[in-house]
C-alpha cells in the first residue's frame, strides 16, 4: 500500500465501538480517539448496542485534541426501546446519530431465532405512533437516523415518512449483512430517495458478518453511486482489525477494485463528513486541529 494516498487523512468513521461497553471491546473511548488522531482522521462517531455515546465523547473530546468525537442513541430496549423522550435528550446533549433498535429489533431477534423484539410498524405495516413522534423530533435537528437491524419493510417505511417529513438524513445500516441485507434493484429504489445514503461496513467482510465478499460491496457502490455511500468500519471487537487498520485495509482493497482516489475520499471523508455538518476543507489534516467538537 506505499502507493496509495494517506487516505486516513481526514476520513471520518461514523461507526465504531469502544469500551465501556458489556461486549469485550479493543480499546477504550480514550485509546480509541488516541489512535484515530495519531492516523489523522478528522472525527469518529463512537456506538454501543446498550447506552448512549453522547457523554462519552464529550467526555473524551475534553482528553484528546486533533480529531473530533461524536456520540449517539440506539434505540434498544435497554433504553427504553422506541423512546422520544431518550431521543430528546440525546437532542439537546448534541448527538450525531440515532440509531433504529439493533440487538432488540424484531427483525434481528429473529434472525437469531430468538422470542421477541421492536418493530417499527404495527400490524397494517404503518408506522407505530412512537417511531412517528421518533422522526418528527429528528427532522431538522441535523441528527442522522441509523436504520439499524431493521427488517426491508420496516427500512422503506421508515425512509418514506422521513422524506415525506424532510429534513431528515437516513443512513441504512450495512446493507450487505444477511439480517440487514438490500439487493441491488433495493437499494436502488432506496437511493432515488435524496435524503438516503448506505453505510458500508468493513466488518462485514470479516467472520463476524459471515465474510460477505468485498466483490458484494464494490458492485453495490458501482450500481447505487459513489455519493450515495458513506464507509465505516464497525469495529472495535478483539478479534477483528483495529478501526485504523479497516479503513486502511478497506480504501486498499476499493482502490485495487478500480475506484478512484477522488471516489475513495468522497466515500470516506466527504460524504460522512456532510452527514455530521462538517464541510469537506474541514476534513483534511484533522491532526492539525487542537479543538474538538461534540456537536
Amino acid at each position: 500500500m506505499a502507493d496509495l494516498p494517506d487516505f486516513l487523512e481526514g476520513a471520518v468513521d461514523l461507526h465504531v465501538h469502544s469500551a465501556p461497553d458489556v461486549d469485550e471491546r479493543r480499546f477504550s473511548d480514550i485509546e480509541l480517539a488516541s489512535e484515530a488522531a495519531r492516523a489523522r482522521m478528522a472525527a469518529i462517531l463512537i456506538k454501543s448496542h446498550q447506552n448512549s455515546t453522547v457523554e462519552r465523547a464529550w467526555l473524551v473530546s475534553r482528553f484528546i485534541s486533533g480529531i473530533r468525537v461524536f456520540g449517539g442513541l440506539v434505540l434498544n430496549e435497554t433504553v427504553g426501546g422506541l423512546n422520544p423522550a431518550a431521543v430528546s435528550l440525546a437532542l439537546s446533549m448534541r448527538a450525531k446519530e440515532v440509531w433504529m433498535p439493533t440487538r432488540s429489533a424484531l427483525n434481528h431477534r429473529r434472525h437469531e431465532a430468538l422470542p421477541g423484539g421492536i418493530t417499527v410498524l404495527n400490524d397494517r405495516g404503518e408506522l407505530v405512533p412512537a417511531a412517528e413522534e421518533i422522526l418528527r423530533i429528528l427532522a431538522g435537528s441535523g441528527c442522522i437516523l441509523g436504520t439499524g437491524h431493521l427488517s426491508q419493510e420496516e427500512t422503506f417505511a421508515l425512509a418514506d415518512r422521513a422524506c415525506a417529513l424532510g429534513g431528515i438524513q437516513v443512513l441504512v445500516t450495512h446493507p450487505e449483512w444477511a439480517p440487514t441485507f438490500f439487493s441491488i434493484p433495493q437499494q436502488k429504489i432506496l437511493a432515488a430517495r435524496g435524503n438516503v445514503t448506505f453505510e458500508r461496513c468493513f466488518v462485514s467482510t470479516t467472520h463476524r458478518c459471515g465474510f460477505v465478499p468485498f466483490t458484494t460491496i464494490e458492485q453495490a457502490i458501482a450500481e447505487t453511486g459513489v455519493e450515495k455511500t458513506v464507509l465505516s468500519t464497525d469495529l472495535g471487537q478483539p478479534d477483528t482489525p483495529p478501526p485504523v487498520d479497516g479503513l486502511r485495509e478497506y480504501a486498499a482493497r476499493l482502490r485495487a477494485a478500480g475506484f478512484s482516489v477522488d471516489d475513495i475520499r468522497r466515500m470516506m471523508q466527504t460524504n460522512p463528513a456532510r452527514l455530521l455538518g462538517f464541510e469537506k476543507d474541514e476534513t483534511r489534516g484533522g491532526s492539525q486541529r487542537t479543538e474538538v467538537h461534540t456537536q
